[in-house]
């Protein structure tokens, strides 16, 4: 975990806790069981301040005094993609360890392999100045002496290699654990393996384990599920005009089919400058045909899907994180949570849809909110009558997209800024197709 911790980005991280008093009495830690209290923890406050952060963003402000009170209280949080959810909770983690026991005493699940490792980093980053604070990651590719208990504090993984060592292996008990992380609480709940995986774990933790939710969108079926599962919580909700990310600039181009969109992404990088990249594809297929396309006109091109094993996917994230390819190819696998400082640009070639052909609004805030500049949707004519048939959905979801009723029944234009971008259609180069709308 070493060289992965030297290499975290922490983008998450964005602002921390300088109004966040952490002290003891007397300078020095006390030796009962509540030696790891947030208050006596300075080693905690110098963690975050030697990741060089002073000011907290708006949902730490909000969630870390109820995060950090005594006695425990659960939570259901929402904040939008990029401001500070992980380092919230991880702060919370942290604090709730007892080093004096030796036993798991905070569970904390993420859907995938690639954001249980982000949140590791985070939490050993900000944990660096506390040795005696043992974490584990619980994911695909550990292995676990099968005759030994686990002894570190913290476990963060996958739904699945946590219930095999808690449950099928019984490695550790889950009666012991104090904190329940569940991050993108969303996805873990509605996806139904994972929904089936987090409730098996819930039902096996006591009834004093403190229960945090967080995520950038919650539907209303989800929220009322959280509620249901998580005793007498404090609810964190955005608004719903607020749950579009308005620092990001999203942009709409429309073609005729896959070429014509190839060739947009190519005029794009002719008249913008953009430093890394990350595209999404709707399926491992079509991220495999663009990934061909692009490196065969030069484009150092990665691509990280589901069918990688852990081995490959590290490796393809490393190179990227590097500057080693430029732009990633993706699927949804890394729609959620992961965030490279060098990214100035999100690509859907494929708009996000569920597994009945549905817009899933939820997941285009996620993609989106890799970056802190630009988002960009390419649409083919498919595209166009499906948002045609639901443009009051997506207008709901998604606030800054504010689609324009076009001959096409679709979008002829969106919002852009104060630019026009051209793209290649019918052969014809240099077709302005955006516009300013306001």
């Amino acid at each position: 975990m070493t060289d992965w911790v030297q290499k975290a980005e922490d983008q998450e991280v964005s602002k921390l806790v300088d109004k966040l008093e952490i002290k003891s009495d007397n300078g020095t830690k006390p030796a009962d069981d509540n030696e790891c209290d947030t208050a006596e923890k300075q080693e905690l406050l110098n963690g975050i301040y030697a990741m060089g952060f002073n000011t907290p963003s708006k949902i730490q402000e909000t969630a870390l005094p109820t995060l950090l009170a005594d006695p425990p209280q659960n939570m259901i949080a929402q904040s939008q993609s990029g401001t500070g959810k992980t380092a919230a909770f991880v702060l919370a983690m942290l604090s709730r360890v007892n080093v004096n026991l030796n036993h798991p005493q905070v569970l904390c699940l993420s859907p995938t392999y690639e954001l249980a490792i982000q949140t590791g980093e985070v939490a050993a980053r900000m944990g660096q100045f506390c040795p005696e604070i043992k974490l584990r990651f619980a994911v695909r590719g550990e292995e676990v002496d099968r005759n030994k208990r686990i002894s570190e504090h913290i476990l963060i993984g996958t739904p699945g290699k946590m219930l095999d060592w808690g449950l099928k292996f019984r490695l550790f008990d889950m009666k012991k654990i104090s904190v329940f992380v569940l991050d993108e609480a969303d996805v873990m709940i509605a996806t139904q393996g994972h929904h089936d995986q987090c409730i098996r774990i819930h039902k096996m933790l006591n009834a004093q384990c403190q229960m945090l939710f967080f995520s950038a969108t919650y539907d209303k079926e989800v929220m009322d599920f959280a509620r249901l599962i998580v005793t007498e919580p404090t609810i964190i909700r955005l608004m719903r005009e607020e749950e579009s990310l308005d620092n990001i600039k999203q942009y709409y181009v429309k073609c005729q089919n896959e070429d014509g969109k190839y060739n947009a992404i190519q005029n794009i990088y002719g008249c913008i400058s953009i430093g890394q990249a990350i595209i999404f594809c709707h399926t491992r297929r079509t991220a495999a045909w663009l990934a061909a396309k692009m490196t065969s006109d030069g484009h150092s091109v990665a691509v990280l899907s589901g069918d990688l094993t852990v081995e490959q996917r590290l490796a393809v994230l490393d190179r990227f994180r590097s500057g080693l390819e430029k732009v990633l190819i993706t699927t949804n696998v890394l729609s959620r949570g992961i965030d490279i400082e060098q990214v100035t640009i999100v690509v859907n070639f494929d708009l996000p849809v569920d597994v009945r052909g549905n817009a899933d609004c939820e997941t285009y805030l996620h993609r989106i909110g890799r970056t802190g500049r630009f988002a960009l949707t390419i649409i083919n004519d498919q595209t166009r009558i499906f948002i045609g048939t639901s443009k009051t959905t997506l207008s709901d979801k998604f606030m800054n997209a504010r689609f324009v009723e076009g001959h096409h029944s679709g979008i002829d234009g969106a919002r852009i800024g104060s630019h026009f971008y051209t793209h290649a259609q019918n052969g014809v180069k240099n077709e302005p197709i955006c516009k300013l709308m306001i």
